[in-house]
């Protein structure tokens, strides 16, 4: 996921970042916006990320988030999360890939 969002034109600042009780898979920046990215794999189509990113996961990501900026300096003027629900079968070229843009905002969770 990293390489394709490199790929696109982000810079990878973190990766598996742990900090406030929570773990954040990438955080990225472009220009100046800044994301917070959760991955959630599975395979075959039957899945919702809302149900695999419950509300307790969402807190620890916004209190992971959080911890990541107070430890970083960061211009970054937006912040939000990108959460990618990657769906797949048995080949790799079977995957997708579909992206939710600031599901949650970082500020006011």
């Amino acid at each position: 996921m990293a390489q394709r969002l490199k790929a696109d034109g982000w810079t990878l600042l973190s990766q598996n970042w742990h900090g406030g009780g929570g773990e954040l898979d990438l955080v990225i920046q472009r220009g100046s916006a800044l994301r917070f990215v959760e991955v959630k794999a599975r395979v075959g189509d039957d899945f919702d990320i809302w149900d695999a990113i419950p509300a307790s996961k969402r807190a620890r990501l916004v209190r992971a988030a959080r911890a990541w900026l107070a430890a970083h300096d960061t211009d970054a003027e937006e912040l939000c999360f990108l959460w990618a629900a990657v769906r797949g079968g048995a080949m790799p070229e079977e995957w997708s890939v579909e992206w939710y843009d600031n599901p949650i905002d970082v500020r006011s969770a």
